[in-house]
């Protein structure tokens, strides 16, 4: 099988396009996901102007973006259009007013972007997150449940488990309109008498990466590894550089 094996490029953030490039196919991958946020190199306010011209400096060194992750602005679609970036991920995230109000508005907020989605022809890929978000894929897939195709689910083999679910169950459920396929690993540890995720490599969490391979059956799109690890005595670097190894050989 065929994948785009990708990486999120937040942990350099602030690289510039040409420096990030050669960093990441270094490392192996042929294409990142992009933060566009105050803290980044692309901000939502330069996106317009500078993503088309980070993406060429990406690209130039055989990188191609997946996505964004930013804000359902319109500005945010038209950076993404000017530049050939197909989706922007997002997540659903939970307010004070609890789940049932907050999933009406994260739902209006989606229906409002849809004409942005027609207009500019950029996906929107929505990622459950385990805490105060739409924590399941389930959850995610009932939330776009009669919208366009081009809403997507991306899946997360972290939050997944730490969810408590089976990747045998959700991606079959999730499989039309899968978008991108999030490839890291959790746990719960326990902290001062209280539970707390863990981010680790591979084999270091609940979510068995062989399961989710055996379950992808006729996806092709990107794999996408996070680079999220709570520890940070080992380069982050070398621990994607590793769990990138492990996930091409289970292919």
């Amino acid at each position: 099988m065929t994948y785009t094996w990708s990486v999120f490029t937040k942990p350099w953030s602030g690289l510039p396009g040409d420096e990030l490039g050669k960093l990441v196919a270094g490392l192996g991958f042929s294409g990142a996901e992009i933060p566009v946020r105050d803290t980044a190199y692309v901000t939502p306010a330069t996106a317009e102007a500078g993503l088309p011209t980070f993406v060429e400096q990406l690209r130039a060194e055989g990188v191609e973006p997946i996505s964004i992750a930013s804000d359902l602005s319109e500005s945010a679609f038209a950076a993404c259009a000017k530049a050939g970036v197909p989706m922007i991920r997002i997540m659903a995230p939970l307010g004070p007013d609890g789940y049932a109000a907050s999933v009406r508005r994260i739902r209006q907020e989606l229906e409002d972007a849809a004409g942005y989605v027609a207009q500019y022809g950029v996906q929107v890929g929505v990622q459950p997150h385990h805490g105060k978000f739409v924590t399941s894929s389930l959850g995610v897939l009932q939330l776009l449940d009669g919208l366009p195709d081009d809403f997507k689910v991306v899946w997360d083999a972290a939050h997944d488990a730490l969810a408590g679910d089976d990747p045998a169950v959700t991606l079959d459920l999730v499989r039309d309109r899968l978008g991108i396929v999030n490839l890291k690993n959790a746990k719960y540890i326990e902290v001062d008498g209280a539970w707390k995720t863990w981010f680790g490599q591979a084999g270091e969490g609940l979510s068995d990466w062989s399961a989710v391979f055996a379950n992808l059956k006729d996806y092709t799109g990107p794999i996408c590894l996070t680079g999220q690890y709570s520890d940070p005595s080992v380069p982050v670097e070398n621990r994607l550089a590793a769990d990138l190894a492990t996930a091409r050989s289970l292919v």
